[in-house]
């Protein structure tokens, strides 16, 4: 068990909560190596290890930081990354540049640069600019590299508006017309600059259903056969991307095996009927490794009770360390760290410390009742909590920590007042 309660205490992967928030401070991120270890090797089991020429690229976007780079690249997994600066991380972790994949919409042109220099095992081309820029830097560098291109199936999913990525009316992608992607297909497999593996596509994030997959994969394969067909090309590499879900309260979060068994069966059955051989296939999940895998601690601080309307718990966080509710409405569990076995009497709202009503972390939960100095503890915020803190109100991004079966170890630490100023300066002209 990941999560138990031992003594009214709230603990995870073995350690004490309570005992974490008073040894590293709150807000606290804290990461649980056991589950994250437990979802590569499902992945292992049920992917890289029954079908031949497979594999994970975890995505970084979801939590990018130097321990975990390493504890990917300890895995034996790829990675995905989508800037500069994931890429600059990942490679400043020891990552083998062979098992990285560079995605992202506007790709920069350093970044670009840096991608070619560092060897990088593949680039996910995004838009029908890009492939110019690859071919400019390939050119001066004189290097080739290995691209993908991104496609955009036009199969609308069953999530939140700013997670749906695979509708046609998306920044991301490149379109289906045939006088659009054919004509770039064919540049990419002319060119002396690239080495166009085949295709990627990502449907969407946070989804339960398989149906969008099937059906993003049934137009990526015509276009396959489409490409055999008219250039007598036959694709090496093709990507379905990630988006699997997780739970955050009441959700039932679905094996791999429910999403990726029916695709490498069609997938299979697909090159077997077309005469050719099936490409390495790819996945790249990122949510579903960390984000049932973190945890947020908090102290509670002020408490108000507006009678017959609202009681406000506020807790010394907020949307600085998770934007996701005031973002896009998202709705997560937690508990009383320090009261873990008491009956839940009241029904609260944990509210963050910023200046702004939005800042909203968990709305009605039924909880002991509070007092300040409780450990607050919100489940499943391993992913994009971390990744999109902010420094707003001049607030400091929270330590990061990682646990294993008892023991703790700091991989991030907290911003100190002097990181948040760290960078400015006050011209000559101020003095």
């Amino acid at each position: 068990m990941i999560k138990e309660i031992r003594n009214n205490t709230l603990y995870f992967d073995g350690c004490d909560t309570v005992a974490l928030a008073k040894q590293y401070g709150t807000p606290l991120y804290v990461f649980s190596e056991t589950a994250m270890h437990e979802r590569f090797q499902e992945l292992k089991l049920c992917f890289t290890e029954k079908y031949e020429n497979t594999r994970v690229a975890y995505a970084a976007k979801a939590f990018c930081t130097l321990a975990m780079c390493r504890f990917v690249a300890d895995e034996g997994m790829c990675i995905d990354v989508v800037s500069g600066g994931e890429l600059y991380t990942a490679m400043k972790a020891g990552f083998p540049a062979e098992r990285i994949e560079f995605n992202g919409n506007n790709k920069l042109y350093e970044e670009i640069e840096m991608a070619v220099e560092y060897g990088i095992g593949r680039i996910i081309v995004d838009g029908l600019c890009e492939l110019d820029l690859i071919e400019k830097v390939c050119a001066q560098k004189n290097k080739k590299i290995n691209v993908l291109f991104r496609i955009t199936p036009g199969v609308k999913s069953d999530s939140h508006d700013y997670i749906v990525t695979g509708k046609k009316d998306s920044k991301f992608g490149i379109p289906l017309d045939d006088d659009v992607i054919m004509p770039l297909i064919k540049k990419a497999i002319d060119s002396p600059y690239v080495n166009f593996l085949g295709f990627h596509f990502h449907v969407g994030s946070q989804l339960f259903s398989n149906s969008s997959y099937l059906q993003a994969l049934d137009i990526v394969l015509a276009l396959v056969k489409k490409v055999k067909e008219t250039y007598g090309y036959e694709i090496s590499e093709l990507n379905v991307g990630g988006g699997f879900g997780i739970k955050y309260t009441t959700e039932e979060r679905k094996p791999y095996s429910y999403f990726l068994d029916p695709m490498m069966e069609r997938i299979g059955q697909f090159f077997k009927d077309e005469g050719m051989t099936r490409p390495a296939v790819v996945i790249e999940p990122g949510r579903s490794i960390v984000g049932e895998a973190g945890i947020t601690l908090y102290t509670v601080g002020s408490i108000k009770d507006i009678r017959g309307v609202r009681k406000y718990v506020s807790v010394d966080g907020g949307m600085t360390d998770n934007i996701r509710p005031a973002l896009y409405q998202a709705v997560y569990d937690g508990v009383i760290a320090n009261k873990a076995e008491e009956a839940k009497e009241e029904v609260v709202t944990i509210c963050g410390k910023c200046c702004e009503s939005g800042d909203i972390l968990i709305r009605d939960i039924a909880v002991p009742s509070p007092e300040a100095g409780d450990t607050f503890a919100i489940f499943s915020t391993g992913a994009y909590g971390y990744s999109m803190a902010s420094n707003y109100n001049k607030n400091g991004i929270p330590a990061v920590v990682f646990v294993k079966e008892g023991k703790s170890a700091l991989t991030v630490k907290r911003q100190t007042m002097d990181d948040l100023i760290r960078n400015e300066v006050i011209p000559d002209s101020m003095a």
